[in-house]
């Protein structure tokens, strides 16, 4: 665990460093309290282990993974507005401790902060701006329309959550430098993951406790959103095997390239194994 929890520290060093280097300092705060109210920091650890097993140091992600955290919170500022959530990780969510226009202004403060960190380099700028068009999309979908079936739900999850840990792995080869077939296979990995993950979250929605989970539970049904238990044929037990094929296709993903390192490429392969699993 010692790997792994020096690379999360780079994380939060430079994410409290980001965040509280912002102007006004009521920003700064609101800001502060969205990006490092805790939370499993999935993406930027994605960006750093992918880098690392593409041969890259872990320093040379940082800044894109902490800029994939940033956007990440921001979406969820605006998931807690549309969903009318009171809680996010265990807090107070940022519309119901700031109200709702400073909480719009946090969730774009936090998005240029992103961007800033991603300016320099016009191919992780680029990355970035499709995930985030892919997102918007699959946010504006989920809202105006319920998906028919297995196969618009799984086309939403992956514009939803899949296209960001997209994002977020590709962010990790092009900080090493690699070549476009190995940028491509991470980002499918990365995305069969995250649409293993938003399985698992819509039925740990449906089946889990509040409490266990830290926030709110049977919002998806409360709300009329489209969950995998609600919008297709699949009962939690055959969504949690849909998040295992996909997680498995993950990893036939890893297994089309060579990797530079071993222990790196061991993390991501437990990853696309927890997710189908995780109870939070």
């Amino acid at each position: 665990m010692e790997f792994l929890q020096r690379r999360r520290s780079l994380v939060e060093d430079r994410l409290t460093e980001v965040v509280e280097s912002v102007d006004p300092a009521e920003l700064s705060a609101e800001m502060e309290h969205v990006a490092l109210a805790g939370g499993k920091r999935v993406r930027p650890m994605v960006t750093i282990l992918a880098c690392e097993a593409a041969g890259g140091e872990p320093e040379d992600a940082v800044d894109f993974g902490v800029g994939v955290e940033l956007v990440h919170n921001a979406s969820l500022v605006i998931d807690d507005i549309i969903d009318r959530s009171e809680v996010r990780r265990g807090t107070d969510s940022a519309w119901l401790a700031f109200g709702h226009g400073p909480a719009i202004v946090a969730s774009d403060g936090l998005l240029g902060e992103a961007f800033h960190l991603f300016a320099a380099d016009g191919q992780a700028t680029s990355v970035v701006t499709a995930a985030m068009v892919e997102l918007g999309e699959g946010e504006a979908t989920e809202l105006q329309a319920i998906p028919d079936g297995e196969a618009e739900y799984l086309e939403l999850a992956r514009r939803k959550t899949g296209a960001l840990f997209r994002a977020a792995a590709e962010l990790g080869a092009i900080a090493a430098e690699a070549d476009q077939e190995t940028i491509d296979a991470f980002g499918e990995y990365a995305e069969r993951v995250g649409v293993a993950f938003q399985i698992r979250d819509d039925v740990l929605d449906a089946t889990a406790e509040a409490d266990d989970l830290g926030k709110p539970t049977g919002q998806d049904a409360a709300m009329d959103r489209p969950s995998v238990v609600h919008v297709t044929d699949l009962d939690p037990d055959a969504a949690n095997a849909r998040a295992r094929e996909e997680a498995d296709r993950a990893l036939a993903a890893l297994d089309r390239l060579e990797l530079a390192n071993d222990t790196a490429e061991g993390y991501l392969r437990d990853l696309a194994e927890f997710v189908v699993v995780r109870e939070r």
